[in-house]
Formats: structure tokens, C-alpha cells, sequence
């Protein structure tokens, strides 16, 4: 958090005492939770100020803090967001200056400056924005976290067009005419031309590939338009253009990724490849007609996470040894599983990469191509031409490999044909939609594959989830309720000493987790589970069989990485619910 109760150089300071008593005298807090707090600074060593302290400790907020000090300073206090800054006045003062003192110029009216800083007491700080403005300087006190938020909004990257007039009167006048003349496709691709529309568009696929986002959502409503990211697996409000710009919106994208921009019946895609920062993107475009109007969604496809090491994914040491060994069996069929966006194709991306080499031709059928693989021979099927899964299955036996990889096992005819290709010595790569590992031999044996085929065929399966990692810039400990360290105990056998969270912080955008890791459950049968199989056994009695063997589930394994620290009870409670 930016200094709440310093300053510098000459400015007047306000001590940590004063601080107290002027929110005791506020009624925010009461003289015990003053002293509460002046303990916890002296266990830090002063590390933090009392300001911090009473915000970390929920005695006060970051803008009660801000407020309290403001009126000692003789300055207004601002509650600011995009709306109320000018963003036209932002490119007043250096990009580097705003982000490095947490500035933010707001107006610029008859050579006056206004300033929202998170230094009230710092006026060298203000004569240094005099200087470089040229203006007379007018500051008000705002948070530091509303400070950033805005700076984002306006100043997203050198790489990406400033959106200056997206928000002004006669561009939403403009824009009004899509709603209205729809049927004039001209009119509908001079909209989407606009300097307004191709900034947002520009700006909206930038923020999405900076906070590390997998999808996009542009959703219309009845009078709104929202525009939504999916960071490590949670979908996170961006921004509300005005809902007048959404026909325009929608027509630029489909522009850029070739779609008809005439057709708004029915479901389109298509694809995007774009630079940022000098290296490839590839963007999925979903669209589909709705009530209000067609949703978007665009998949971002990042080629320098979309191959990860296999042991930088999350494995434990006993679980890579044992997948490594599985992934270079001589044959058979070893299958991932887990809902979608779990990180199936990922899993496989990084087991070829893992097992690409001169000595082995590997063949890929996907839909679609995701990442490109070195030395991999991939192919993309079009169902339009016939050029199914089970086709260029059936084709690629033909091809003399030695290693297959099917994108996903859906039907009887690909199945049996992966079936027939590990029954001949091919190792088979594939993925199913299961809830875990064991129900994928039900789910093979429900295709049509016989119960004493699937037992010849199947070396091994990994069913995986994934869940947000603790933010390592806010992370804590804290002391579980009764139950929750119960339940730790029992599933993975120890004791829990310390578990951690995250407190939330400007870093992880206040939610406590950032990025996120994989939870693994595999599921190798032996003499005893196969003939079990062969023999047609019912899910619940597999079931049974694996637990006498001490096999480790999905929630075990998440349970041990929360007690590592690295993530949370909550979390892989809330992935491993079913």
C-alpha cells in the first residue's frame, strides 16, 4: 500500500498518534482497537505505518484513512474512478512519473491542475508536477488502489491506443444511428472502422492478455453492454462501454477474425492472430445471436504458456515419476479427463513436447490447432469436408506412427478406431469429459467399447483440475475452524500445522490468489482392477478396489498443496465439489 501517513522533505508530518486520536474522535475506532494496532506496528518493527495497520486489521477502511487525513491537510478527499477523470488531461504529465508516485491528473482548467495523489503531505512531490506540467497545481487525497484502478483504465500500455473519446457525447450520439440502420451494411462497417471502436476493441483484448485472461466476454443487455475477462478460472468484471457501441463492437471483430458481418442469425467462428509485445497471439472468436443482440467470446491462446514443463505443472515427485512412466509406455491408450477448462490440452501439448524427437513419429488430429509443436505433424479436422476425428484417425494409421494424439474421444467410431490403434502397437493420447479418473472406464464402455478390451488397451489415467494459487504478495497464515482442520487431518493422515491465505492485495486485484496450479488424481490399474474391468464391473465397485489400494483422489491432492501453502482448503473444495 502507497504511504498513507508519511511525508517528505519539508512537508508537514502527522505522527501516528494524532492519526488515533483524529479517527477515535471520528468514531471509526474505539481507544482499545487503537492500541490494538499501535501493538502490531511494534511487532512488525515499524515496518508499516499505523494507516496499514488499522486497514489490514478491518478497523477502518483505506478511504476513511484517506478522508481523516485529508481534513488534517487542509485538502479535498476524492473517491475517483474512470468516470470522473478527463482522459484527455492524463497524458499531461509522463507515463512513468504517474505510475512511479501514484498520481493521477483529473482537470486541467485555466492553467489549474487537478492532482488526485496518495501523498497529501508530500509537497515536494507537487512542486515536482508544477514543473513538469507547467501549471499551477491543485491536489486532492484519493487511495492509492483508486488511483492505479484509473491510471489502468486510461493508460493500459505503450502498446495499445489511448481510449481518449470513447465516453463523449456526440461519439455516443454517433453511435446511435447502428441501432437504427442495421440493415445498411455500409453504415455497420464504417461504425466498426471508427477510431473509438477499433481503441476499445484494441484495448479490450490488450487488458485481456496482460491480466493473463483465457476468455473474453462482451455480453449485450437491455441497455448495457459488459465487457467481462476470465482470470485464473473466475470471470472478472472489466468495463461498460455505452450499449450503443455494441453492434459496432461486434462488427470489428468479426472484421478482424473474417466473419460476415451481414449474418447475425447464427453462431460464427473464427480467429484472430495478432502481435503484442513482439510475439504471436492467437485468438478464437465465438459469436452468438441473443435477446439484446450477439455475445462474443474470444478464446486467447498464448503460445508462451500454452506448453508448460511437466514438472513445473504442479506434480508431486511420486505422481511425475509414475505419469512419466505411463506417457512412455509401448502402447495403449492414456486418457486426461476433467471438465472443460481444466487444462486437458495443455496436459497433452506438454507430454508431446516432453516426448517429441527424431526416433518418433508423432501425429496430432485436433479441432482446433491450438499451438504449433516442433517436430509434431498436427492436423485440424473440418467436419464440413468429412475430415472427422474417426477419418483422420482412420487415415493416419496409414501414416506409420508411432505415437497418435486424438483431441478428444467422442463418439463409438473414434473410440473404437483408438482402440484398434493401441491393439497394434500405437500409443494413443486422448481426452474425456469425467468428473474423475475411474469413470473413464465406465464412460469407454458406454461408448461401446467392450469391458475386456478397454482392460487390454488402457495404461493409465490422469484426471486433473485446476486451482488458484495463494497471491505470494498478500499471503498469511490464519488458524482453520474445527471442521475444516478435521477434514485436512483425516484426508491426508497428519497433522495440519499452518495453513495460509491471501489477504487480498492491489496485485491480485484484491481476491487473495494469483495464477494457478494443478490438481492431479492418477489412476494406474493393476492385475486386480483389469480383470475387474474385464469382467464389467460397475463404477462403484472399481471405486472400491482403488480405495483398498490407498489410491489418492483429486481432493487429497489438493488438500496436500494447501497444506504446502500453495493454495487453499476453500479452493479445492470449491474444484472438487462433485
Amino acid at each position: 500500500m502507497t504511504s498513507l501517513v508519511t511525508g517528505t522533505g519539508a512537508a508537514p508530518t502527522l505522527n501516528r498518534v494524532q492519526l488515533g486520536e483524529l479517527l477515535i474522535t471520528r468514531g471509526l475506532i474505539s481507544q482499545s482497537q487503537l492500541e490494538e494496532a499501535l501493538e502490531e506496528q511494534s511487532r512488525c518493527g515499524h515496518k508499516k505505518l499505523l494507516g496499514e495497520v488499522l486497514v489490514e486489521l478491518n478497523f477502518v477502511s483505506a478511504d476513511q484513512v484517506m478522508e481523516a487525513l485529508a481534513q488534517c491537510y487542509g485538502v479535498p478527499f476524492a473517491k475517483i474512478n474512470a468516470r470522473i477523470a478527463d482522459p484527455r488531461v492524463t497524458e499531461i504529465l509522463p507515463r512513468e512519473f504517474v505510475e512511479s508516485h501514484c498520481v493521477l491528473p483529473l482537470f486541467h482548467v485555466r492553467n489549474v491542475l487537478t492532482v488526485a495523489v496518495a501523498e497529501p503531505a508530500n509537497l515536494f512531490l507537487v512542486e515536482e508536477i508544477e514543473r513538469l506540467s507547467g501549471c499551477s497545481v491543485q491536489i486532492v487525497a484519493s487511495t492509492a488502489q483508486d488511483i492505479r484502478s484509473t491510471v489502468q483504465s486510461y493508460l493500459p500500455s505503450a502498446n495499445v491506443f489511448v481510449i481518449d473519446d470513447i465516453y463523449e457525447t456526440d461519439q455516443i450520439g454517433d453511435f446511435s444511428i447502428v441501432e437504427t440502420q442495421l440493415t445498411d451494411l455500409s453504415n455497420l462497417e464504417q461504425m466498426a472502422g471508427q477510431s473509438p471502436v477499433v481503441k476499445l476493441v484494441n484495448y479490450v483484448i490488450f487488458q485481456g492478455v496482460q491480466d493473463r485472461a483465457s476468455d473474453i466476454h462482451i455480453e449485450p443487455d437491455d441497455h448495457a453492454c459488459r465487457v467481462r475477462l476470465r482470470v485464473d478460472g473466475r470471470l472478472v468484471a472489466k468495463l461498460s462501454p455505452p450499449h450503443q457501441m455494441h453492434p459496432a463492437i461486434v462488427s470489428r471483430i468479426k472484421i478482424m477474425s473474417k466473419l460476415d458481418i451481414s449474418e447475425r442469425r447464427i453462431p460464427q467462428d473464427g480467429d484472430i492472430h495478432i502481435m503484442i509485445e513482439g510475439r504471436p497471439i492467437d485468438l478464437r472468436v465465438s459469436t452468438m445471436p441473443g435477446k439484446f443482440g450477439e455475445k462474443v467470446v474470444i478464446r486467447i491462446i498464448d503460445n508462451r504458456t500454452a506448453i508448460v514443463a511437466l514438472d513445473k505443472i504442479g506434480f508431486s515427485p511420486e505422481v511425475l515419476t509414475a505419469w512419466r512412466e505411463v506417457i512412455t509406455s509401448a502402447n495403449g491408450v492414456v486418457l486426461v479427463t476433467g471438465p472443460t477448462g481444466s487444462g486437458k490440452s495443455t496436459m497433452l501439448y506438454s507430454v508431446l513436447n516432453e516426448l517429441a524427437s527424431d526416433e518418433h513419429n508423432i501425429s496430432t488430429v485436433e479441432n482446433p490447432v491450438e499451438v504449433n509443436i516442433p517436430g509434431i505433424n498436427q492436423f485440424q479436422v473440418n467436419e464440413k469436408t468429412g475430415f472427422t476425428f474417426a477419418s483422420a484417425l482412420r487415415a493416419l494409421l496409414r501414416q506409420d506412427p508411432d505415437i497418435l494424439m486424438v483431441g478428444e474421444i467422442r463418439d463409438v467410431e473414434t473410440a473404437t478406431i483408438a482402440t484398434q490403434a493401441a491393439l497394434t502397437g500405437h500409443v494413443v493420447f486422448s481426452t474425456l469429459h469425467t468428473n474423475d479418473s475411474v469413470s473413464a472406464v465406465t464412460r469407454l464402455v458406454n461408448m461401446g467399447v467392450d469391458p475386456y478390451l478397454v482392460a487390454a488397451i488402457l495404461r493409465g489415467v490422469l484426471a486433473q483440475r485446476l486451482v488458484r494459487k495463494i497471491c505470494p504478495h498478500c499471503k498469511e497464515a490464519f488458524e482453520p475452524e474445527k471442521i475444516v482442520r478435521d477434514s485436512l487431518e483425516q484426508s491426508i493422515g497428519e497433522e495440519v500445522n499452518q495453513l495460509y491465505r491471501g489477504a487480498g492485495c492491489s496485485r491480485c486485484m484484491g481476491k487473495g490468489y494469483a495464477g494457478r496450479l494443478g490438481i492431479f488424481e492418477l489412476f494406474l490399474p493393476d492385475e486386480e482392477m483389469l480383470e475387474a474391468i474385464a469382467k464389467g464391473a460397475n463404477i462403484q465397485d472399481l471405486r472400491a478396489i482403488a480405495v483398498r489400494q490407498s489410491f489418492r483422489t483429486l481432493r487429497d491432492d489438493g488438500f496436500s498443496k494447501a497444506m504446502q501453502g500453495l493454495t487453499t482448503p476453500d479452493e479445492v473444495w470449491r474444484v472438487c465439489s462433485m
